[in-house]
């Protein structure tokens, strides 16, 4: 997020990130700016919210005008539209004031809603060195430049990208039953009914959750071992995603 608007204007950059890597990711910063004169501090002044849908965008808007010593920045979610909206606030800000009839859920709720979109996000459902870019669909979530480089791993993502053959995604799954929390492994595999190895299990809650699948596998019967016991799911391919996105 931008938060200077000219040219002439001090550049100022906040950057989103999971908090389980906030000093990592500050590290990496440091290490990368080389001499350049720049600050990079953590924003322990701000608080961001997700506003997902259910409010108009003109309403959210015009709302906001009248509260901007409370709203720093209140944009689209970059992702994808199913997502809402990002705020970041001052800390203590009154968010029934700045938009008002907004309804506060809880984290539960949010996560609740990208698993069921197939919304990726933090280490925990995008481990680093281990998730792909591509295969976590981050090209349909304008996670990915084909045009700017370079970056690390650019090679082999605009070469992957430009052949098409991507075997392997994350996408959204429904187990039969809602599971206890924490109670499948992380990296928990994943088989047809046949008992070949269809994929890996990332994350989830309850009766939702996302996992690394392969393509050719996911009309088939799916399921997990949990403790000995066999636990089915079904994988579906979210409304979202380009119309040509599932070949």
């Amino acid at each position: 997020f931008r938060l200077h608007e000219s040219p002439e204007e001090e550049p100022r950059i906040l950057l989103e990130c999971d908090s389980g890597v906030l000093d990592a990711i500050q590290k990496h910063l440091k290490l990368y700016k080389i001499r350049r004169k720049v600050n990079i501090t953590p924003c322990l002044d701000l608080s961001l919210w997700a506003v997902v849908p259910g409010e108009r965008a003109g309403d959210i808007a015009s709302s906001l005008a009248k509260r901007a010593d409370q709203a720093l920045i209140l944009t689209p979610d970059p992702r994808t539209e199913v997502m809402g909206w990002r705020l970041i606030t001052k800390k203590g800000a009154n968010l029934s004031e700045i938009i008002p009839g907004s309804h506060i859920g809880n984290i539960q709720d949010y996560h609740r809603h990208r698993y069921k979109q197939g919304i990726p996000e933090g280490v925990k459902d995008l481990p680093p060195g281990v998730a792909l870019p591509l295969e976590s669909n981050l090209a349909y979530m304008n996670g990915i430049s084909f045009t700017k480089g370079c970056y690390i791993g650019q090679e082999l993502t605009a070469r992957t990208h430009h052949m098409g053959v991507i075997r392997k995604r994350l996408l959204p799954v429904h187990f039969s039953a809602p599971l206890p929390e924490d109670s499948i492994p992380e990296g928990a595999e994943i088989f047809t009914e046949s008992g070949k190895s269809a994929g890996k299990f990332r994350a989830g809650g309850g009766e939702l959750g996302i996992a690394l699948l392969r393509l050719a596998n996911i009309n088939e019967p799916l399921c997990l071992n949990i403790a000995g016991d066999k636990v089915k799911l079904t994988a579906s391919i979210p409304e979202w995603w380009p119309k040509t996105a599932s070949k």
